[in-house]
């Protein structure tokens, strides 16, 4: 059974880093696209960045410049660094484990980060 597992959210002052994990129990994890996804209360979930099999990466325009995604596939891992933080950042921060195949796709289950002063 796959599971994804994140880590890392927490509260934050506007202006602070974090950085997320996404630990998955994937056989073949190096063949996954990883992503980020936030949910702000009463928003949908949207984007925040992406990093394929070959390490290319894509990233929301709004976390241009300070979110950078990046994957260990020895550890089965993607990172999400998070710097310069911003009140707006706020949200539940889910990971999404993508195959190249296409479906099936599978979510973690959540973490929250609060930028607040």
């Amino acid at each position: 059974q796959v599971q994804l597992v994140e880590s890392g959210g927490g509260l934050v002052q506007p202006g602070g880093s974090l950085r997320l994990s996404c630990a998955a129990s994937i056989s073949v994890f190096s063949l996954y696209t990883m992503g980020w996804y936030r949910q702000a209360p009463g928003k949908q979930r949207e984007l925040v960045a992406t990093i394929t099999r070959d390490h290319s990466t894509n990233s929301a325009d709004s976390v241009k410049g300070r979110f950078t995604i990046s994957r260990d596939n020895a550890k089965n891992t993607v990172y999400l660094q998070m710097n310069t933080l911003k009140v707006e950042d706020t949200a539940v921060y889910y990971c999404k484990a993508a195959p190249p195949w296409g479906t099936p796709e599978y979510w973690g289950q959540g973490t929250q980060v609060t930028v607040s002063s």
